[in-house]
């Protein structure tokens, strides 16, 4: 992972794309989508306190480091924030599972897809849009070739299958380049037989997580980039960035969450159990950022060590309980909600606020880099309220249309 740079992810994240709770009202336009579930405002919820952690991941300020506050610091979280982009892609394959598994109609791939293009796209445009100096500066540091493979296969979002190519013109989208991969299999996924059994589904949980680590011990085990040591946050190579970057490494991790999904409908957990399975997943996330991540390889944990863990948080808020409520406060749903604009957005935002000197012209500097994580934020929410929301329902209108016309005809 290339400094500052997330991996990320990661999240990711969100992470994270169809993070939802629920389907939108927008998104029930189209033909073909899910009967309404119940929301889970709790996961909506924590996906806030996740993003919020990946900003200050990538721009740390001095304050949170673990020198300046050595008996409350966050900084261990913060220091693992490349973890939560699991975490959101974990989410992720929960969500579809929880919104589409069991449905008394077939879903049609097609408006799947044309459901994720509506959210994902108009937003990740904007993205571009707003990251064009970073594209100009991609032209002077690239190649001639690796600059025009990047200018087209970014736009495309198929810039994460080339790990070389993966954070090119903005740096934390390669995950969304991971997420289009597995939606175009989870229509095809859907339609496997799942079991039904809570037991075979928990064993295929474990499955997935240990197949998921194989490839990544197989990397701590044998150095294939020969870096002559431990692989940390700031190392590079062909195989390390493949790890990190490329779909094929968060398949079983995005498989987990599929199964994750089918257990909590098979299992029927009661809310002293979901409350208690919880606190388990927070406080082992507790007891691992404050006293093992220092002693573990970190190819492991970016690729999934934690995911048994994230695992219990989601169950533990996946339902009605007071745990879940604590994460369901109006402002951090509010943020929740536009946790893929905040992703999207915030690195090369925030760069270029300190690029041009933004905070220093309007003489607020002595308020920095706070005031800059607040207009991050806020950008984000209107992002979501004034181009995601608005794109979606006009892209689910016309799609709508366009059936109904082809329906017609037929």
């Amino acid at each position: 992972m290339p400094v500052l740079d997330l991996q990320a992810q990661t999240s990711t994240g969100e992470p994270a794309r169809e993070l939802q709770s629920a389907p939108t009202a927008s998104s029930s336009t189209l033909p073909g989508k899910p009967e309404r579930k119940p929301t889970m405002p709790g996961l909506t919820g924590i996906r806030t306190l996740l993003a919020l952690t990946i900003l200050l991941f990538h721009f740390t300020p001095a304050g949170l480091r673990w020198d300046a506050h050595p008996s409350i610091s966050l900084y261990p979280i913060i220091d693992i924030g490349y973890v939560f982009v699991s975490f959101f892609f974990l989410i992720s394959g929960f969500i579809l599972a929880y919104n589409y598994a069991g449905r008394t109609s077939p879903m049609s791939a097609v408006d799947f897809w044309m459901a994720r293009f509506s959210r994902l796209y108009p937003v990740y445009v904007l993205t571009l849009i707003i990251s064009i100096p970073m594209l100009i500066n991609e032209f002077h540091v690239r190649s001639r070739g690796e600059f025009w493979a990047g200018a087209i296969l970014t736009p495309l979002l198929v810039q994460g299958c080339f790990p070389h190519l993966a954070t090119f013109w903005n740096t934390v989208t390669w995950t969304l380049s991971c997420e289009v991969m597995l939606y175009l299999a989870f229509p095809w996924l859907l339609r496997l037989r799942w079991p039904s059994s809570t037991a075979k589904l928990f064993a295929m949980l474990l499955g997935f997580w240990l197949v998921g680590l194989i490839p990544h011990a197989i990397y701590t085990l044998t150095d294939p980039d020969h870096l002559g040591h431990m692989a940390d946050r700031y190392s590079n190579g062909f195989w390390l960035d493949t790890l990190k970057y490329t779909p094929l490494a968060y398949v079983c991790t995005f498989l987990a969450g599929l199964t994750l999904g089918h257990l909590h409908a098979s299992a029927r957990i009661s809310e002293r159990t979901r409350v208690f399975i919880g606190l388990c997943g927070f406080g082992a996330a507790w007891l691992v950022c404050y006293h093992f991540t220092q002693h573990l390889p970190y190819i492991l944990i970016h690729g999934g060590l934690l995911t048994p863990i994230f695992a219990c948080v989601i169950l533990g808020l996946s339902g009605p309980s007071w745990l879940a409520r604590i994460f369901s406060i109006k402002p951090l749903v509010a943020v929740g909600a536009s946790t893929y604009c905040l992703y999207l957005l915030h690195f090369n935002v925030f760069v270029l606020l300190h690029t041009h000197n933004v905070p220093e012209r309007l003489h607020v500097e002595r308020f920095d880099p706070w005031i800059s994580y607040v207009f991050v934020v806020v950008f984000a929410v209107s992002v979501r309220k004034w181009v995601e929301h608005p794109m979606q329902k006009l892209i689910g209108e016309w799609w709508k249309g366009r059936r109904q016309r082809i329906d017609n005809r037929v």
